[in-house]
């Protein structure tokens, strides 16, 4: 009994107890725990950067779109350069740099 006495009277109360268990359960051992929501955090400012660049790109490529639609000379020279596409009395020639190392 003498352990008893000498605990602080917030060790005793059963409400305190119980609130304690409650925060260190929610803290370490619940499906959200802090370190799952550090992770989701982390995970969602990577999908937000991510979000980001492909709007930029998604923008990027409609005006590509519309220049390419807009001008016969542009897209033809974008079909040969991307695509190697041809005039049927053409040959077309593809150099490939090899590396050294």
């Amino acid at each position: 009994m003498e352990f008893w006495n000498k605990l602080p009277w917030y060790l005793k109360n059963r409400y305190v107890i119980t609130t304690m268990l409650f925060v260190v359960w929610l803290a370490f051992f619940d499906q959200h725990n802090f370190i799952n929501q550090v992770e989701f955090k982390t995970e969602l400012y990577r999908l937000n950067q991510d979000k980001i660049y492909y709007q930029s790109e998604i923008i990027e490529i409609e005006e590509d779109l519309q220049e390419l639609l807009s001008d016969n000379r542009k897209l033809e020279k974008f079909a040969r350069e991307r695509y190697y596409m041809k005039k049927d009395n053409e040959e077309i020639f593809v150099f490939v740099s090899e590396d050294k190392d």
